[in-house]
This record gives C-alpha cells, sequence and structure tokens, in this order.
C-alpha cells in the first residue's frame, strides 16, 4: 500500500466534501391520453438539439409522407437545447397540434 505523507498534523480532522451533490425533486406529470388515430391530425417532431435529432426527425417525416399522408407533420425545434424548458413551444403545440414525437438523437 502507498503512504502519503502529508505536512499536517496527524490528528488533524480531514474534511471532504460529496461532489455527488443532491438531485432535484421530482414532479410526476400525468401524460396526455393516446390518440385512437393519427388520419387527418397535425403531429409535431420537435428537435430536442441533442446530436443529430433533427436528422432522425427528417426520416421519421418522410415516413410518415411516404406511409400516413393523411398525417400532417411539422417539424419544430427548441428555442435552447433539451436541457432547458421551452414553455413556449409546448403552448404552440398544445393549441395547433393534436400529438408530437420528441428526437433525442441517437
Amino acid at each position: 500500500m502507498n503512504e502519503i505523507k502529508t505536512s499536517a498534523d496527524p490528528g488533524a480532522k480531514l474534511t471532504v466534501l460529496n461532489p455527488v451533490g443532491y438531485p432535484p425533486e421530482i414532479k410526476a406529470k400525468t401524460p396526455a391520453p393516446r390518440l385512437d388515430t393519427l388520419d387527418g391530425k397535425i403531429l409535431y417532431l420537435v428537435d430536442c438539439r441533442f446530436d443529430d435529432s433533427i436528422e432522425l426527425l427528417k426520416q421519421v417525416k418522410a415516413w410518415f409522407a411516404d406511409n400516413m399522408a393523411s398525417v400532417e407533420t411539422r417539424m419544430i425545434s427548441l428555442n435552447s437545447t433539451y436541457q432547458i424548458d421551452d414553455p413556449e413551444t409546448w403552448k404552440e403545440i398544445a393549441a395547433n397540434g393534436d400529438a408530437a414525437i420528441l428526437g433525442v438523437g441517437h
């Protein structure tokens, strides 16, 4: 075993801080009810600005265009990064959309 020599008094107490910190309080939210169908609905594809989420959402948009053309897809990006809540974007989706897919990259 390696011995660490210090100039401190051997009887002195050492204070160590825990770098982990404390997790934030979690407030549970009820998910929105599922739709019976997406036919004729507006689906928001939300770029959360994490890695290449926009690239994933472009492929999702193309899939809907090829396979479910009755679904209108709208691409939108968060105003900041995924780490910061964006109430304006959520209000827009709630007011104008029927559903949303959040893209989180790969």
